[in-house]
C-alpha cells in the first residue's frame, strides 16, 4: 500500500475534486470518507469528481503494483511537471489480465499503437 504522506496527498486531491464513488443508479455518486486510513484499506475506487470519472487502483489486474509499474514508467513533462505513468506495455499487461468487456474493447488499439512504436512484433 501506499507511503501515509502519499495518500494524505491523494485524500486532498479527491476533496479537492469533490470525489464521490460512482456507483450504479446514484447519479452524482456516493460521500466517503477520503481520508488516508480509508484509502489504505482499498485496492480500487471507481469514482465521480468535478473532472470526470476517475478510477484509482493501488495494484492493478496483472502487476505486483507500483514498484512493478515504475520500473518501466513513461514520464511525460506537463508544463513544467514531470508526470510518470504506466508505460504502454504495462497497461497492455493489466488490461489483458483485468479482462473486461471495456478492456477487450481497448486491447486492439493498443496494442497496433504499441507495434508502430516498435514495442511489440
Amino acid at each position: 500500500m501506499g507511503r501515509p504522506d502519499n495518500l494524505e496527498k491523494l485524500a486532498a486531491a479527491l476533496r479537492a475534486l469533490k470525489a464521490r464513488v460512482r456507483t450504479e443508479g446514484v447519479e452524482g455518486g456516493l460521500p466517503f470518507s477520503c481520508d488516508a486510513a480509508f484509502l489504505s484499506r482499498v485496492s480500487l475506487l471507481n469514482l465521480e469528481t468535478d473532472a470526470g470519472h476517475l478510477d484509482v487502483s493501488f495494484v492493478p489486474s496483472g502487476t505486483a503494483g507500483y514498484a512493478d509499474l515504475a520500473a518501466h514508467a513513461a514520464r511525460f513533462d506537463l508544463d513544467g511537471i514531470v508526470a510518470p505513468t504506466a508505460g504502454l506495455l504495462d497497461i497492455i499487461r493489466s488490461k489483458t489480465a483485468a479482462n473486461r468487456p471495456k478492456d477487450q474493447s481497448s486491447l486492439p488499439v493498443l496494442e497496433e499503437l504499441a507495434r508502430k512504436l516498435g514495442l511489440l512484433t
